[in-house]
């Protein structure tokens, strides 16, 4: 059989490329599917002593930085845990729903925020949001016996961090919006000019109400004995929007 004849405009055409069924950058999908194997390994992987075991070696217990917390019980991890536990709580959830919440939420804004700051600088904000909200619920739960695990304080600050440039005109929740890769790089305007952004004042208004409620209605999530509090979220969101500026690559557009 004859090659095609060179002419033929069918042949000369490139095979369309294959779009991904979620178009999300890397970073995130990646952060996601090591949160949903992280849980799977725990919830399907371990005895009730082995979660047991995973639950105090790395959630976020406020008894641990107590004298008498745990009544002089030796937790796994040592004095090193008092440090990690900062961050590994994030990685830990007490049920499938509230992790898929949470990847859903990131899915949303936290990959706004990658491609905005790029893998290195998102996941490092991510991880100070996550120690800010520890550090908010070590402040007001100090010596507690109930450990706190889930990622809600770090997507919360990248929830946070990004209402500093998605509401502003051209971005991709703007009152005039764009939806192609620029509207991830329009400059956002200073702490004190995000706020007085009225789509941005209103996010915040109902974000915290609605943590606010949450608290007050249903102190925590349960799980394998874990606790998902609001006031990490809060720690977390304050984080996330006061340090944006710190890590936006993007030169800002006023005051």
């Amino acid at each position: 059989m004859s090659d095609p004849a060179p002419h033929d405009p069918f042949t000369r055409m490139p095979p369309p490329p294959a779009q991904p069924v979620f178009n999300l950058p890397r970073v995130v999908t990646w952060l996601a599917g090591l949160l949903i194997g992280i849980h799977a390994v725990v919830d399907w992987g371990l005895s009730r002593e082995g979660e047991l075991d995973v639950l105090l070696t790395f959630a976020f217990l406020p008894a641990r930085y107590a004298l008498d917390g745990l009544a002089g019980m030796s937790l796994p991890g040592g004095t090193a845990a008092n440090v990690w536990t900062f961050l590994t709580y994030a990685f830990l959830h007490g049920s499938w729903g509230h992790l898929i919440i949470n990847v859903v939420w990131m899915a949303v804004f936290g990959s706004a925020l990658a491609r905005r700051l790029g893998p290195g600088r998102f996941l490092l904000l991510s991880a100070i949001c996550a120690v800010a909200g520890a550090a908010l619920h070590l402040y007001l739960h100090f010596g507690e016996p109930v450990p706190m695990i889930g990622a809600s304080a770090a997507i919360s600050g990248q929830m946070a961090a990004a209402t500093r440039f998605v509401f502003q005109t051209g971005g991709p929740l703007g009152a005039v919006r764009r939806t192609d890769a620029a509207a991830y790089r329009v400059p956002a305007t200073g702490f004190l000019g995000a706020l007085s952004n009225p789509r941005v004042a209103m996010f915040l208004t109902v974000w915290f109400a609605i943590n606010l409620i949450f608290g007050v209605v249903t102190p925590g999530l349960g799980g394998t004995g874990g606790s998902i509090a609001w006031e990490a979220h809060i720690g977390g969101f304050v984080a996330g929007f006061v340090l944006f500026s710190l890590f936006d690559p993007v030169r800002r557009a006023g005051p």
